[in-house]
């Protein structure tokens, strides 16, 4: 295969808005011929750029913008300049920057540098990058992309259309489905942290002998660890994603489209529900079933069941009303407890006084 040397993608070509309002299946009104060069945000559009106002508190912001078009909701009667309208102007702007920017991606081949096992089955149009290491028995899917300075464990199964960044780790037997994305230093497969202490106060180390399995459609945010089951599976199901600095722990399942924000723990043989998120630094104590459809608020820590639908937060977790309610007689409970002290004398001094009378 060649040697892959590929610059960044040139800009797509400029589109008018009437182009561009048949690309994203959506109507207009305006002058359909002005250019739209470029995507930006409200309070950085230049000339020639499309922006896109989600809510009518931000339409100041519209009305003062050098862009040249703009997406808005259809009852939105701003018409200041060309408006493409559509019922969800942010996943259609979405759509738009699409058109406008292509992620880099290498051209298929496998770098002289890279080490691929003869045992390893490579697919059609993937690409390996330098210095890259792929293990004996390994199989990765066509179209499938392997940035640099990656290592691949023997056995391992990586699916169709996956982008691997590099100095990603996939440890042995670990299998990863179609679609998938890992970011730069995610770790897949290591030891789960699991050991014995023994009557000397050494421990000893419980074998990890189990798996990863990341399903269709997953991605995974930088410098994240998902550790193997000791005996099972470990599962990140269909659609999940996963930010920054995650630590998903041994045996721990992650539901269907479920949100795991950055620095959020997930300790060992805890189930995570369909659709839940959990926001930045979510702790999950071990053996605990988190619900389908949870929110967690930040820095929630979750020590019991949580049923599905709830909205969570604090440590230990309450309801989220319940939460508010504690959050706002905290501040006070210092002056509650001197009010609580005087009442208290003065019950006492009430009891004297009627003991002797």
């Amino acid at each position: 295969m060649p040697e892959i040397h590929k610059s960044i993608p040139a800009p797509r070509p400029n589109r008018t808005v009437e182009e561009m309002a048949r690309l994203l299946c959506c109507r207009f009104e305006g002058d359909g011929t002005k250019v739209i060069s470029g995507v930006a945000g409200l309070e950085t559009a230049e000339t020639g750029d499309l922006v896109f106002l989600a809510a009518p508190k931000f339409r100041s912001l519209l009305e003062k913008s050098q862009a040249v078009a703009a997406i808005i909701p259809p009852d939105e009667p701003f018409r200041g300049i060309p408006v493409i309208f559509s019922e969800n102007p942010h996943l259609t702007f979405i759509k738009a920057v699409e058109l406008f920017f292509q992620p880099y991606r290498p051209d298929p081949g496998i770098h002289p540098t890279a080490v691929v096992s003869a045992s390893a089955k490579v697919g059609t149009d993937v690409s390996v990058g330098a210095l890259t290491v792929i293990g004996a028995d390994v199989k990765i899917g066509d179209g499938t992309v392997v940035f640099p300075l990656v290592s691949v464990y023997p056995r391992v199964r990586i699916g169709e259309h996956c982008i691997i960044h590099s100095h990603v780790s996939i440890r042995e037997d670990v299998r990863v489905g179609n679609r998938v994305v890992l970011h730069n230093g995610v770790v897949v497969g290591s030891d789960g942290f699991g050991y014995i202490k023994l009557e000397d106060g050494s421990h000893k180390k419980i074998p990890q002998k189990g798996t990863v399995i990341i399903e269709d459609d997953v991605e995974v945010g930088a410098n994240t660890a998902i550790d193997r089951a000791a005996l099972g599976q470990t599962v990140i199901r269909h659609g999940a994603k996963i930010d920054n600095l995650v630590q998903v722990a041994h045996s721990v399942e992650v539901g269907e489209n479920a949100i795991l924000a950055g620095q959020v723990g997930i300790a060992g043989s805890s189930r995570i529900g369909k659709n839940t998120v959990l926001a930045g630094q979510v702790g999950v104590a071990d053996h605990v079933n988190v619900g389908d459809n949870v929110i967690a608020i930040a820095q929630t820590g979750i020590a019991r069941d949580v049923p599905d639908g709830a909205i969570i937060a604090g440590t230990p977790e309450l309801d989220v009303r319940d939460w508010r309610k504690a959050s706002i007689l905290l501040p006070q409970l210092s002056a509650l407890f001197k009010d609580l002290k005087k009442l208290k004398a003065r019950v006492e001094e009430l009891e004297k006084r009627l003991q002797k009378g």
